[in-house]
This record gives C-alpha cells, structure tokens and sequence, in this order.
C-alpha cells in the first residue's frame, strides 16, 4: 500500500497565488522524482471546533486560510529516496528557506503515515 506525507499549513489569503505557483513547481519535481501524487487543497468548509479542528491545529489568524496537502509514494523506502532528491533539487532551493515561504513553516503540520485502508 502507498506511503503519504500529509500537511496542514496556514496561508494568508494575500499569497494564495504565490502559494499556487510555489506549489506548481514543487509537484513537478516531486512528480519527475517519482511521487505517484501531488495533491494541495485550500479550506472550503473548516469551521473551528470547540476542542480542536483544522483552524485550531495551525492557530490560523482572521487574514489566513488553510491548506491540506498530501504526497502519494510507493513505499516509505521511495518516499525517503524521492524527498531526498528533492531537498537536493537546485530548482526548489529558494523555497526550502523559510523566510522565502509563503506562509509561516513554524505553525506547519507534517508527517508520514502508512496506509491502514485503500479502496
């Protein structure tokens, strides 16, 4: 079963286009490296929650919205060699410095997970 890489970030609203080419590029590279998907999706219907939710997870402010994000791999072991590369990519090295995201990497949710079910 895949390996995913899943994200949560929040993005102020000003840069939801910046955001978009940002994450253009990103895909191509992480596509050309063989990530089998590349997928970015912007909050449509995130409410806060009373105890926890997506607004809550990022601590997302009044000007920003939030992006969930996920890489689809064969394994863990492609996942590993493939974002290696990509770290290593001259073409993404701009995007890897945090002062030149669109948006704060501090407040960003990531991890790895193993696929439990796939239909």
């Amino acid at each position: 079963m895949a390996y995913v890489d899943g994200f949560v970030v929040p993005l102020p609203k000003d840069k939801v286009n910046a955001y978009r080419e940002m994450s253009r590029k990103c895909g191509e590279v992480w596509r050309e490296y063989g990530a089998l998907s590349f997928r970015e999706c912007i909050a449509d219907d995130v409410k806060p929650g009373k105890y926890t939710s997506f607004p809550q997870s990022v601590n997302l402010e009044d000007d920003e919205v939030v992006v969930f994000s996920w890489i689809e791999f064969e394994s863990r072991a492609a996942r590993d060699e493939i974002n290696d590369k990509v770290m290593k990519d001259p073409r993404l090295a701009n995007m890897m410095k945090p002062d030149e995201l669109p948006f704060d990497g501090k407040r960003m949710i990531y991890g790895g997970f193993e696929s439990l079910i796939e239909m």
